[in-house]
């Protein structure tokens, strides 16, 4: 089975629908199985993203797409020296 990603506007909104399922008395393992997902992702989800309002989404986005740039900036960096250093001892 091929694997989903969510985006987080979609796992507020199953958050709280999920949240309104439980409170009419729906187990856990039910309200993971009606998103297609399991119980670990339903956990998951809700401590990373429960207490989480509207605007700060966004925030989190733009913080990861800032991560995943400096990421690169830093792998970049690394192959730099890596072959500087290989220069530097003449194994080229």
């Amino acid at each position: 089975m091929k694997s989903k990603r969510h985006t987080p506007e979609q796992v507020l909104k199953k958050i709280a629908e999920g949240d309104k399922m439980l409170n009419e008395g729906a187990t856990v393992s039910e309200v993971a199985r009606s998103f297609g997902v399991t119980e670990t992702t339903w956990h998951r989800w809700k401590s990373t993203y429960g207490g989480i309002k509207g605007n700060d989404v966004k925030r989190l986005k733009e913080l990861e797409s800032e991560n995943r740039r400096l990421k690169g900036i830093v792998a970049d960096q690394a192959l730099d020296i890596a072959m500087l250093k290989e220069v530097a001892q003449g194994n080229f």
